[in-house]
């Protein structure tokens, strides 16, 4: 989101604040929103120079960063722990921080603290998987109480267990209307936005023109009203990581391996430059 400043010689863009109330204005007049995740200060500061609208600080860091093989490992420190590293950086995107496996759902006390901590880091909206009813409930409190809230369905990384494994939702009519049911509640809780994760295209479809809230898609087609995905997923930093619904958008991996192996080769050849 930005705007012309007249009053600028070289008619710079500055960009404005991206807030909650942007976001859901951004549905009401079709534009499309923007998001990346992101875990880091030198990532975070090329966001900034970007058109980029929300950033989420997700627990996809227990993959990309952690190496581990789910998210389930991932605890609330450590995504406070990345929402402040990314917040010294970052200024204009909306960022949003995600709320680990069992940090919510389990009691209002214990969600609102938890989202309080991601808060207090510097995060201005947290993200909570699923949509039961002690979820919607929560979610609720959270945001009458000043806490901005963008839900999640359809594959939830935190209950891939429970989902028995990571398959495409939405393809029957039985699953449809179960999604359409959940978001319709998150909505209702008072979420400001929900993201529709392997969904069937036209299941996504249907979900987002029933929704005044946007829907930000991952793997569920164009017709939702934004789009994320993991940061150094779509640069290509893991090509062996290739599911459908992902462009490379660099081949950051090859380039980054082989500028490291000439690294070495000029320390191994006493190289001038280095010195």
């Amino acid at each position: 989101m930005v705007y012309s400043d007249p009053n600028s010689a070289k008619n710079d863009h500055k960009k404005i604040k991206v807030r909650v109330q942007n976001i859901l204005e951004m549905k009401k007049n079709s534009k499309r929103i923007s998001s990346i995740t992101c875990y880091d200060a030198t990532f975070a500061r090329m966001i900034e120079t970007t058109e980029i609208d929300v950033v989420l600080v997700g627990d996809s860091l227990g993959n990309v960063i952690q190496g581990k093989k789910s998210t389930i490992d991932v605890s609330i420190n450590d995504i406070a722990y990345h929402i402040s590293c990314v917040s010294s950086s970052l200024k204009t995107p909306l960022l949003v921080g995600d709320m680990p496996f069992l940090s919510s759902g389990i009691s209002r006390a214990e969600t609102a603290h938890n989202a309080g901590i991601l808060l207090q880091a510097g995060a201005e909206a947290v993200k909570i998987e699923g949509a039961s009813s002690e979820i919607c409930e929560q979610i609720h409190f959270l945001t009458r109480h000043g806490i901005p809230v963008m839900g999640h369905i359809g594959l939830m990384p935190q209950s891939v267990h429970a989902l028995s494994g990571y398959r495409i939702q939405g393809k029957n009519e039985h699953d449809k209307m179960r999604l359409l049911t959940e978001a319709q509640k998150l909505q209702s809780a008072g979420c400001f936005a929900v993201v529709l994760e392997l969904i069937m295209p036209q299941t996504a479809k249907e979900i987002s023109e029933s929704l005044e809230i946007p829907t930000i898609g991952i793997g569920s087609g164009n017709f939702c009203d934004g789009n994320i995905l993991v940061l150094q997923d779509m640069l290509g930093m893991n090509k062996q990581f290739k599911p459908k619904f992902l462009k490379h958008y660099l081949q950051l991996e090859d380039s980054i391996t082989q500028a490291l192996q000439e690294y070495c080769d000029d320390v191994r050849n006493a190289k001038s430059e280095l010195i």
